[in-house]
C-alpha cells in the first residue's frame, strides 16, 4: 500500500529506495565530469559552487544514515546535530577540496546510506527523526527524501542533466509532495490566492510569488 506521495504504508519502502539508488547512479556517472576547475565554478543555486552541492549531497547522506542508525536502537535524533549553523558550516568546509576528494566523499556517503536501506530493521522503518527544519521525520520517508534531493540537486550542478531528464514517477512523486507544501511556503494571504487562482485556471499566471526555499 502507498499513500499519495507514493510511500509505502508499511514495511520497507522498496519503490523509493530503488528510485534513490538508480538516482546516485546518474549523479556518478556524471561526476566523472568534475576536476578542480569545474568544482570551483559556479552551479545554479545562488552563492554555491559545484563544491557546495555536491558536499551538501554528501552530509545529507551522513545525516539520514545517522537518523536511521539512531531509530533503530530506539531514539530520534536531529539530522544535524548542530542546526542550521552546523549544516551551513559543514559545507563550506567541504567545498573547497578537491575534486578528487569531494567526488569520492559524495560516491562513498551515498554507498553508505544504501547499505543501511538494504540493511534497515523494522524498527528502523518505524522510528522517527528530526528534520533540519526541526520536524518530526518519519524514517520510512527518508528514501524518498533522499530521492528528491540528489534529483533537484543534480539539476542545479550544471552539469548537463536537466529537469526534463527526470524520471517520470518522480515527477509524479515529487510533483504531488511539492504541492503539498505549497500552503506552508507561501505566507501572503494575497500570493496564497493568487497561487490558488492560477492552479484552478482562474488566471493565466500567479503573479509574483514569494516562495520560503526549501
Amino acid at each position: 500500500m502507498t499513500d499519495p506521495q507514493g510511500n509505502e504504508t508499511l514495511g520497507r519502502p522498496t519503490l523509493m529506495i530503488v528510485g534513490c539508488v538508480k538516482a546516485h547512479a546518474r549523479v556518478f556517472e556524471r561526476l566523472e565530469k568534475v576536476n578542480d576547475r569545474v568544482l570551483a565554478g559556479p552551479s545554479r543555486l545562488p552563492g554555491w559552487t559545484v563544491g557546495h552541492v555536491l558536499t551538501h549531497l554528501a552530509r545529507n547522506a551522513d545525516s539520514f544514515v545517522n537518523m536511521l542508525e539512531a531509530a533503530g536502537v530506539g531514539h530520534s535524533v536531529p539530522q544535524y546535530p548542530g542546526g542550521r549553523e552546523q549544516r551551513a558550516g559543514d559545507i563550506e568546509a567541504g567545498a573547497t577540496r578537491s575534486a578528487a576528494a569531494c567526488v569520492n566523499d559524495v560516491r562513498r556517503s551515498a554507498e553508505r546510506l544504501e547499505l543501511v536501506f538494504a540493511e534497515a530493521t523494522s524498527t528502523m522503518w518505524e522510528g522517527f527523526g528530526v528534520g533540519w527544519d526541526g520536524q518530526p521525520t518519519p524514517c520510512r520517508k527518508i528514501p524518498f527524501r533522499r530521492w528528491k534531493e540528489v534529483e533537484i540537486h543534480h539539476v542545479d550542478l550544471g552539469l548537463g542533466y536537466e529537469a526534463e531528464d527526470w524520471p517520470a514517477d518522480f515527477v509524479s512523486f515529487a510533483l504531488v509532495d511539492t504541492l503539498n507544501d505549497l500552503p506552508a511556503r507561501v505566507a501572503e494571504p494575497r500570493q496564497r490566492a493568487a497561487l490558488l487562482a492560477w492552479l484552478t485556471g482562474r488566471r493565466e499566471t500567479p503573479g509574483s510569488i514569494d516562495f520560503t526555499p526549501f
